[in-house]
């Protein structure tokens, strides 16, 4: 398979799962942007490694994805450089812990605002110039908590059974266009995200970070072992493959066994 003749969006890929799915797509000669928060020295030397690692085209925005205009300007942005956006993959997320009775509510906003709202305002921008083309990848990064809940995850687990939500109606609107829309539901991948939620889990459950580990989050998935972000990469790069034209409105676990259950 090669995508040399794609462009590429990924939200929340300067870390983790998100920049795993870029360099994916980009060793199948797709040009890419990345998008996300951290320090500016470190962006630069990843976005430079795509470029020189691929030979391929690598940008870099600083989208911020609690920002509607922001978000649709990135694509907008995108579009100009490369000429086209055939590959929307909408990662960006964030996660907070803590019981319902007490989650801050800006914490809130913020969890669905990025989680959520801004894969649903990335489409929106993307579906235009896909439907011209008559070909396009839509994939978000939903996660077990699509499937089925956790205490203590509120705001995160709404917005992540949106996403599945989402992904169905929007790929029932492009089902004719040459456009596919899935997303896939990660079990837990040692990545930033889920090692910043150890601490406030430890806090909420009364347990060590050990117990942490292995008595909740390995608990959860029956083969007692982490996903890679290479995993979940290699799934988003299938699902722009030719061979998946036919997947569309899917929602795909790849989670060792979690809700299998």
């Amino acid at each position: 398979m090669t995508l040399k003749t794609r462009a590429a969006i990924v939200t929340g890929s300067t870390s983790g799962i998100g920049l795993a799915m870029a360099k994916a797509l980009a060793a199948e000669g797709a040009d890419i942007m990345i998008n996300g928060f951290g320090d500016a020295a470190a962006i630069e030397t990843e976005r430079a490694g795509i470029e020189k690692d691929f030979g391929v085209k690598a940008l870099y925005s600083a989208a911020d994805m609690t920002k509607p205009d922001e978000i649709r300007g990135m694509v907008k942005d995108a579009e100009s450089k490369f000429g086209h956006v055939d590959i929307l993959i909408n990662n960006a997320g964030i996660q907070h812990v803590e019981p319902i009775e007490t989650f801050p509510i800006a914490t809130w906003d913020m969890i669905i605002a990025i989680n959520l709202s801004a894969a649903f305002h990335a489409i929106a921008a993307a579906i235009p110039g896909m439907k011209t083309r008559k070909w396009g990848r839509i994939i978000s990064t939903a996660s077990a908590h699509s499937l089925v809940a956790s205490p203590f995850k509120s705001a995160y687990v709404t917005a992540k059974h949106g996403i599945a939500g989402l992904t169905k109606t929007a790929a029932l609107e492009l089902a004719t266009s040459g456009v596919t829309v899935n997303c896939i539901s990660p079990g837990y991948v040692w990545t930033p995200l889920v090692e910043k939620q150890i601490p406030d889990t430890m806090k909420a459950r009364n347990m060590t970070r050990d117990q942490v580990i292995n008595d909740v989050i390995l608990a959860a998935q029956p083969t007692k072992q982490f996903v890679t972000a290479e995993q979940v990469a290699s799934l988003a790069v299938y699902l722009c493959s030719d061979a998946a034209a036919q997947i569309t409105g899917a929602n795909l676990s790849i989670d060792g066994g979690w809700t299998a259950a």
